[in-house]
This record gives structure tokens, sequence and C-alpha cells, in this order.
């Protein structure tokens, strides 16, 4: 079962696919949240888009903001956030199609007893937020991740008109993209990225005496 590697500090990946920044703002959200907690990092990484078509339509480095995701940055971590758009109540093809990738993880139990957590984001309050988690904890739950959301000790789970759910930190970006990412929102977000990054250092002793 992989680990990360001996002597380096355990990290979080954030892994997320973001069209118009909202989904991005979230994952810097939780990343800020992980490295707030001592002992543990944040690594940032998004995945590409896809085409249709054969050709590469990407560059190897993006131009801007974080850098793509590589297996290996799935394989050491100790916990992961995934982050992904609602696309019809699902997740974003890029993501689907990174997802997809990771079978040799699943064989070779990789991901077991790592935790796991996802958001998301969409232009109306009832876009299929909710749905969009659910798609994503699926292929956690294969790879053997415990996965987990935002209790309601987070109060502005309870305040919130806009994003926010217990599987979840979301976002409403409304039908024009123009809402910011709220107080509450990023309230949220932070306290996901501060419950995942406790989880990962309580459980990475678990995972080194199996």
């Amino acid at each position: 079962m992989s680990a990360t590697p001996p002597d380096a500090t355990p990290y979080v990946l954030v892994l997320y696919y973001s069209r118009h920044g909202a989904t991005r703002t979230l994952a810097e959200q939780i990343a800020a949240g992980i490295e707030s907690i001592s002992g543990v990092e944040a690594r940032l990484r998004r995945v590409p888009e896809i085409s249709a078509t054969c050709e590469q339509t990407a560059p190897e480095i993006p131009d801007s903001g974080a850098m793509y995701v590589e297996l290996d940055d799935l394989r050491h971590c100790s916990g992961l956030a995934l982050g992904s758009p609602t696309r019809f109540g699902n997740m974003a093809a890029p993501l689907k199609y990174f997802l997809d990738s990771t079978s040799e993880l699943w064989m070779n139990g990789a991901l077991i007893d790592k935790p796991a957590t996802a958001f998301s984001a969409s232009s109306s309050l009832h876009g299929g937020q909710e749905t969009t988690l659910i798609t994503m904890l699926i292929p956690l739950l294969h790879h053997g991740m415990v996965y987990a959301g935002v209790p309601y000790s987070a109060t502005e789970l309870l305040e919130t008109t806009q994003g926010g759910t217990p599987y979840g930190t979301t976002h409403v970006s409304g039908k024009r993209g123009d809402n910011d990412v709220d107080d509450n929102e990023q309230r949220l977000a932070l306290a996901q990225g501060k419950r995942l990054a406790r989880l990962a250092l309580a459980m990475q002793p678990l995972r080194e005496t199996k």
C-alpha cells in the first residue's frame, strides 16, 4: 500500500477542475484550511481540459494557476479533496477522465484508508450540487477511501443562503456566473480543509502499521 515517502511532510492533495474560477476559489480556501494545521501541507493541482479530437489541446505546463496533476500526486497523498463544477448533476468530464485513469492505484490499494472529501459549484441553487458531490464520492469509495463531509458544527451550514451542504462545500455562481464566493462558503471551505488535514494526520499511523 502506497504511503507518503519517508522523511517527507504529509500532504493533502486538492484536485479540481474549474472553468470560470469558482471551483478554483473553493479549492484555494480548502488548501488554506489544510495549511493552517501544523504538520501537513496542501498540494493544489488541477486536471487539464479534454477534447473530442485526438490532438493535444492543452500545454504540458499550464499558463497560470495550479500545475496539472500527475498520478504520483494522488499515489503519495495522505488525503484528497476533489472539486468540480456541476454538469447536469454530475462531475465535469475532465475530472471523470482523470479518475478513470487511476485503475493502477485501485489495483494496488494505494488509496485505501485515506480520508477524502469533495466540493462543487453550480449556477443555480438547486442545480445538482449534491448529486455532483455524490458522483465524486462513488469512485472514492471504490478506492477504499474514507469520506468526510462537513459536519453541522460548521454553523455556516445553518446560515448560508447560497452554497453549502453536509456532503461538501458548494457555491452558487448565478446564471451569469457573477456571484463571488461569499463569506459563509469561504468559511465552510476552510473548515472542510481543516477537518481533512486533521483526519489525514490521525489516520497516517493506521496506514503505516498495515
